[in-house]
């Protein structure tokens, strides 16, 4: 016997449908709502091992005064344990704005967070960084009731760090089209976000080309990561489609001379992709 689901949700023997089907979290949605309504963010990427808590509290003060949009902690293999819980707790004593785990392995994970990118490394040759450490994960973050945004991780020339622990088949930044079907397959999989990755302290970040060529195939939301040094180099990702920008390595140098320097910096980078983001929406 046929059955036909009725509009309250219920099939004809009464029983319901997909009760507990996914739902947009909560870091998420508000996420989505911020890149629709406003595309061209600034992200603050920390990594626990490189500072104290204070100094930690100092840099959140700051990028919270900046008006970036979000945090994100992670990064290396030492982003983990108590590290990485008072690196959390000091970001959150100073501001109310979400922490999103930016995990290098499967250790990279904490409670205290407000979410993580469930990252595949979608371009890599060995299955460890594609489904693997997922897999290995996946038991320890339902436990913790962590929020998770599944993310496509594509990591493109030069690659650094990331690109070799990664064992990854780096993306081209010449052939646009590459990443961006990439991005694609990743869409139809079902992932909720693409991190487009360069690697930390990169010479420069994806070029805008490619950033363009995967606008065009798809509407979940675009990350930037690596090699954004500059207000120019971040608005010029948000204008060729980007709605976020990462940016660590440049605030935690400019932090070194004064976190006033690292907060003018921050203020430029928000001002800039605002600015970009306003053009591109007209």
């Amino acid at each position: 016997m046929p059955m036909h689901t009725h509009p309250n949700g219920t099939i004809s023997n009464g029983v319901k449908s997909f009760p507990h089907a996914p739902q947009l979290g909560k870091t998420y949605h508000a996420l989505l709502e911020q890149c629709r309504s406003s595309p061209g963010h600034v992200f603050v990427v920390i990594d626990p091992p490189d500072h104290t808590p204070e100094q930690v509290k100092e840099i959140a003060r700051a990028a919270d005064r900046a008006g970036v949009s979000a945090f994100a902690v992670g990064g290396s293999l030492g982003a983990q344990g108590k590290l990485l819980d008072d690196c959390i707790d000091a970001i959150k004593s100073v501001s109310q704005k979400p922490v999103i785990l930016f995990p290098g392995n499967i250790a990279t994970l904490s409670p205290k967070a407000d979410a993580v990118y469930f990252m595949s490394l979608f371009n890599s040759h060995d299955p460890y960084w594609i489904s693997g450490a997922q897999v290995s994960a996946a038991y320890p973050v339902n436990k913790m009731h962590m929020e998770t945004i599944g993310t496509a991780y594509l990591v493109y020339e030069p690659g650094q760090a990331v690109g070799w622990v990664g064992s990854a088949k780096l993306l081209p930044r010449g052939i646009p089209y590459l990443g961006a079907v990439n991005a694609l397959a990743a869409q139809m999989l079902g992932f909720q976000l693409i991190i487009m990755e360069s690697g930390s302290g990169a010479p420069s970040c994806v070029p805008p080309e490619c950033i363009a060529a995967v606008r065009k195939l798809v509407h979940i939301p675009i990350v930037i990561a690596g090699g954004v040094r500059t207000p120019e180099s971040a608005s010029a990702c948000i204008a060729a489609g980007a709605d976020v920008v990462h940016v660590g390595t440049s605030i935690m140098k400019a932090a070194e001379g004064s976190v006033e320097k690292a907060e003018q910096l921050m203020r430029e980078l928000v001002a800039a992709c605002k600015r970009a983001g306003k053009e591109r929406a007209v």
